[in-house]
């Protein structure tokens, strides 16, 4: 370690201790309320690379900055992040500066392939986190799960340490979670899409966007139970130390036709202090544009401790973490796209704390890449 690098992590614990108060005891979440939306344009590039495909934010007061997850898999440009400046006027979203993009790199030093390269060796880039304290940013990759009489590729999901773009070393993720020839483990575009760091940077928490196999049936209209994991992790050591369940919302409203798509997932997750999560639950059928998106405020230690449980399905002895709801976004009276990233946010000149949402447009002409504010009243 060099003494300027020794001297930047002095800097970056005194910065800790003097926020940890904010971040260890955070002040009763008491209502959300929208403030501005801002959008960027479709057609927007940055170091020649198309701007789109947001699925995780994350703010880094230090630096007041942000990091942006890009979803590309290699198939426009190499998996990437953004660095980004967002400027926020009053209680209005100024500006947002692309500032850097950085090249996921793997194992091997080379950037990731593309799926038409190799199924089993790409990724699908999806939560993202900076950890001041190792300098290093953890992201997660949903795998790729294809089984059917013509195709086969299975690829495990990931939770991944990068340092530059770097590949830095990983979390082993539970055995129960991987991808599977059988209807067994995670499903494909379902898998680890959320994460947060939690007690001063000492615990990282991931979740599944829908149920595993084995744990029951995904989301539907109808109002059934429909239970994801939530893995804990120690961040020092890299151990999963527990595992709870939580309960998804129906699918907010049915498709155009009742065998068209639909979908109710957890898209991102956020540390709110006292032992409480955030959580952003995002619906969306087929024949409705908007999707509905709905931000909780949830409890992992009010449920059931279920490591050692190979399946949730039917199992009596299994309760939900606890959880209420802060925001229908239904109720801001606009559009709202498909939200993927939920991070704090800085202070405004009010004393309030603000959150900042992200979306991923899919790099569809009809979608919209948007990042909203709103404000946090006690």
């Amino acid at each position: 370690m060099t003494v300027s690098s020794a001297f930047q992590k002095v800097l970056i614990l005194l910065f800790l201790v003097m926020v940890g108060p904010a971040v260890l005891a955070q002040p009763s979440i008491g209502q959300l309320v929208f403030r501005d939306v801002y959008v960027i344009p479709n057609h927007t590039r940055f170091q020649d690379t198309q701007v789109g495909g947001l699925s995780g934010i994350d703010y880094d007061a230090g630096s007041d900055s942000y990091y942006l997850i890009c979803d590309d898999r290699s198939s426009l440009q190499p998996a990437r992040y953004y660095k980004a400046s967002i400027r926020i006027e009053g209680e209005k979203i100024d500006t947002v500066i692309f500032l850097e993009k950085v090249d996921f790199l793997a194992e091997n030093g080379q950037t990731y392939p593309s799926a038409r390269e190799s199924r089993n060796r790409t990724i699908d880039p999806e939560g993202i986190r900076y950890n001041p304290m190792k300098q290093e940013v953890v992201w997660l990759s949903e795998g790729e799960r294809i089984v059917n009489a013509k195709d086969t590729a299975l690829a495990d999901p990931e939770i991944l340490i990068s340092r530059g773009g770097k590949f830095a070393g990983r979390y082993l993720i539970a055995d129960g979670a991987a991808m599977r020839l059988r209807d067994y483990g995670a499903r494909q575009n379902g898998s680890f899409e959320a994460l947060t760091f939690a007690e001063q940077f000492r615990t990282l928490w991931v979740a599944l966007e829908e149920p595993l196999y084995q744990d029951g049936p995904r989301a539907d209209v109808e109002d059934s139970p429909s239970l994801c994991r939530f893995f804990r992790y120690d961040v020092a050591t890299r151990d999963l130390k527990a595992q709870y369940a939580y309960d998804l919302e129906p699918v907010a409203y049915a498709p155009l036709l009742t065998s068209a798509f639909r979908v109710n997932g957890i898209t991102d997750i956020l540390d709110a202090g006292n032992n409480k999560l955030l959580v952003l639950e995002r619906s969306f059928s087929t024949g409705r544009l908007p999707c509905t998106v709905k931000i909780f405020l949830a409890e992992p230690a009010t449920g059931t401790e279920v490591s050692k449980l190979a399946s949730l399905k039917g199992d009596p002895q299994v309760k939900p973490m606890t959880k209420q709801l802060l925001l229908n976004m239904d109720s801001l009276g606009v559009h709202v796209d498909n939200v993927e990233g939920i991070t704090w946010g800085p202070t405004l000149p009010n004393g309030h704390r603000t959150l900042l949402l992200v979306t991923d447009n899919n790099f569809q002409s009809f979608q919209k890449t948007q990042i909203f504010l709103l404000e946090v009243i006690p």
